[in-house]
């Protein structure tokens, strides 16, 4: 006769919210102000939490660590002097939800426009800031769900993601735009449906499509798109590449007509430069077979990018600088999941799930707007100390007098 395990004890309850825990009123006070225009918004007599409170007291979970789930910010919601300070109404969770799904969260667009018309330029590099256009990285980021969120379709039944599209504006370090659906859902086709004038778009092979490219030169914009290397096009012109740039990877510059159809909707040569670049880390030296289980060496690798491009006037350094750059949104989404923890399902609607997306992306360009660098998880946990009452104001400025100076470089 097997011994019964023992019994598992039961988790130690959480102890209760203080209202020394929080104390993000005194920052987060001026914000009620953008969103006050919101507050009549499906207004029921039934529902006494309106949709710029709902946002506010999203704020505040985002930059109080100790709120980790909506039954914590419910929690919150119950300080008398919290509510007081911040003149906002305690809620149910019933009534949190319920919130979530009737709230429109794109009326939260124009109020992330409005403050990121307040950021200023960041980007160190002043050959970028030199560009005619703004530099817009566009990429996509999937955000784990769960089976019963019928609506995220992925891989399976039990394997369900929401994506979230993002237009990344690069020299603000700060999000231009954005959409949430589910994580099927094209990049190509959300990226069109956010074009705007007067940008130069750097996407990545996922966003490759002749249909987008032509969208993209029609709303009055550039590109910078990296493409497969099977790309099918007729040279029209060989462009001589400098000592300098073949020293950078850069192998050649061409003026290409792209595509085979007649119908290729885009009409006008394009430029293609083709960059190698050797990767010579540990991982290029040796290899595992999967079959017999050795490891073998093998000499650096070999990758070819290759970029496509409207613009003819800029050197072909520039154009893998360009590209380069786009690797700054992903950093973005890492510090979006990693240190905002943005992806916590506090909603399982497409609705509310959005509202909760666009409240992080402003709690992010908040950031950005009050310490006047990208969003870092060290300045990120300062904020947060400050916010909870663990650090003084002179100690958060003086974090942020210590931080790298924004110089600009030739």
């Amino acid at each position: 006769m097997s011994e019964a395990l023992p019994k598992r004890p039961d988790p130690k309850p959480k102890p209760k919210l203080k209202r020394s825990d929080v104390q993000g009123a005194k920052f987060l006070g001026p914000i009620l102000q953008l969103l006050a225009p919101l507050h009549d918004h499906r207004a029921d007599p039934k529902r006494n939490l309106h949709y710029d409170e709902f946002c506010v007291w999203l704020l505040l979970y985002f930059f109080t660590p100790i709120l980790d789930s909506m039954r914590g910010l419910q929690q919150a919601s119950d300080i008398p002097e919290l509510r007081q300070q911040l003149k906002l109404p305690r809620f149910s969770l019933g009534s949190f939800s319920e919130s979530a799904g009737v709230f429109d969260p794109e009326l939260l667009v124009p109020i992330m426009e409005s403050i990121g018309a307040k950021l200023r330029d960041i980007e160190p590099d002043a050959r970028l800031l030199a560009l005619d256009k703004r530099l817009v990285a566009a990429d996509g980021t999937l955000l784990p769900a769960l089976p019963k969120m019928v609506w995220a379709l992925w891989c399976d039944e039990e394997h369900r993601a929401a994506k979230l599209h993002l237009q990344f504006d690069l020299l603000k370090g700060a999000p231009e735009s954005a959409t949430l659906t589910h994580g099927q859902a094209s990049e190509k086709k959300e990226l069109r449906k956010k074009l705007r004038s007067g940008r130069l778009y750097v996407t990545d092979r996922g966003y490759f499509g002749f249909e987008l490219l032509a969208a993209i030169l029609e709303a009055g914009s550039s590109f910078v798109a990296r493409v497969p290397n099977n790309l099918v096009y007729g040279i029209v012109e060989e462009r001589p590449v400098s000592a300098a740039d073949a020293k950078a990877g850069i192998h050649a510059d061409r003026i290409v007509r792209v595509g085979r159809s007649a119908d290729n909707p885009v009409k006008q040569h394009l430029r293609l430069v083709e960059i190698h670049t050797l990767d010579s880390g540990p991982s290029a030296r040796s290899r595992k077979d999967s079959k017999t289980k050795s490891v073998y060496t093998r000499d650096a690798s070999d990758h070819t990018f290759l970029l496509l491009t409207d613009q003819r006037d800029l050197d072909a350094n520039m154009i893998s600088l360009l590209y380069r750059q786009r690797w700054q949104v992903e950093l973005f989404f890492r510090w979006f999941k990693k240190a905002l923890e943005a992806d916590h399902l506090l909603s399982l609607s497409e609705n509310g799930l959005t509202l909760i997306m666009y409240c992080a992306l402003i709690a992010s360009m908040l950031v950005t707007l009050w310490t006047g660098r990208k969003p870092t998880k060290r300045t990120f946990e300062m904020l947060c100390f400050y916010l909870t009452g663990w650090a003084s104001e002179e100690t958060l400025l003086a974090h942020i007098a210590k931080l790298p100076p924004l110089k600009k470089t030739n």
